[in-house]
């Protein structure tokens, strides 16, 4: 019997739900339903991709019995209350990252989804490329030995436009949620447990929100890392993870497809590549799929979200930021 198509619905019509209809097509599918709070853009994008249903409002996809999968696209602020209204109606969730604002959010809601029997995940590029499933084949081997140090580095340089998304407090921007969440889960993966030790130093921008920061971390294991934010100066995005026999250098870490490897002893270097950076969410849904399918979740990786949030969280209870209406 051959298998049932799982229909998508995305919420939202900016850069990833246009990535996401590509990668769709990219598995010999077509995009089922979108909904979006302007609707005429959500026509628009329907004629585009040749999307069979547009919601008239976007409440309506949570009631739609054709639904299978809802890609929530929208501004971080306003995940919370689509996750719940979807899980509630029976639809399993891919959630583009920062998944939540804060832990209380993301627990209430991996409660929900294990009440009713769903599928919740972040839709984090890190946990679904090809290239980190290999690197972490290496490291869990011993063949590098056990991981060290990591340093991370995730700098953009944002105009000082008080308006838009990375600055404005009323839509959770920030450099925490926007960028740090790639940082932390680099970290998270690498590390053999989550970090209990946590210090760091932060900068505001004039609105309030964390243009800059940079954090320590370390685990019971004596496993350390350092990470460096900035949402108004440019900087590499560099993950170093230093192991007792030799390093690992992954360059534009959040889609990579290409890592070095590099001998402690003798210096020597080689090149890991796996998948390829243009296909990150075709990866990422092929795995959220699968997992809707068979029920196993091992590669969505929500433990490691929710250690990533738990991190998050209490950096910004540390620094007192606190989005507008936000509940800890």
């Amino acid at each position: 019997m051959p298998e049932k198509n799982l229909n998508w619905a995305v919420l939202g019509v900016g850069v990833i739900a246009n990535e996401m209809a590509q990668a769709l097509k990219k598995m010999g599918k077509k995009l089922y339903a979108v909904g979006n709070r302007t609707h005429d853009k959500a026509v628009a994008f329907a004629e585009k991709y040749g999307v069979q249903k547009v919601y008239d409002k976007i409440e309506d996809m949570f009631y739609d019995n054709n639904v299978d999968i809802i890609y929530i696209t929208s501004p971080h602020n306003t995940h919370f209350n689509f996750m719940k209204q979807a899980l509630e109606n029976g639809k399993h969730i891919f959630v583009e990252k920062s998944i939540t604002l804060n832990s209380r959010e993301l627990d209430e809601m991996i409660k929900l989804a294990k009440e009713k029997n769903l599928i919740l995940a972040e839709a984090m590029t890190i946990w679904h490329m090809p290239l980190y499933k290999e690197l972490w084949r290496i490291v869990q081997s011993g063949e590098l030995g056990k991981v060290q140090i990591i340093t991370l580095n995730f700098g953009s340089f944002k105009e000082y436009n008080m308006k838009n998304r990375f600055f404005n407090m009323n839509l959770a921007g920030g450099a925490m949620l926007d960028i740090g969440v790639y940082a932390l889960s680099i970290v998270r993966s690498f590390m053999s447990e989550k970090p209990t030790e946590i210090l760091s130093q932060w900068k505001p921008s004039p609105t309030g929100s964390d243009e800059q920061a940079t954090i320590l971390l370390k685990n019971s294991q004596e496993q350390m890392a350092t990470v460096a934010l900035s949402m108004h100066s440019k900087q590499p995005k560099r993950a170093v993870i230093s192991c007792e026999k030799g390093y690992i250098e992954i360059v534009e870490y959040p889609r990579a497809d290409r890592a070095t490897i590099v001998d402690a002893q003798t210096g020597a270097a080689r090149e890991i590549s796996a998948g390829e950076r243009p296909n990150a969410l075709y990866y990422e849904m092929l795995d959220m799929e699968n997992a809707v399918r068979t029920g196993d979740t091992s590669e969505m990786k929500l433990d490691f979200s929710k250690d990533v949030m738990d991190i998050m969280t209490s950096l910004r209870k540390s620094w007192n930021l606190k989005y507008p209406n936000e509940e800890w």
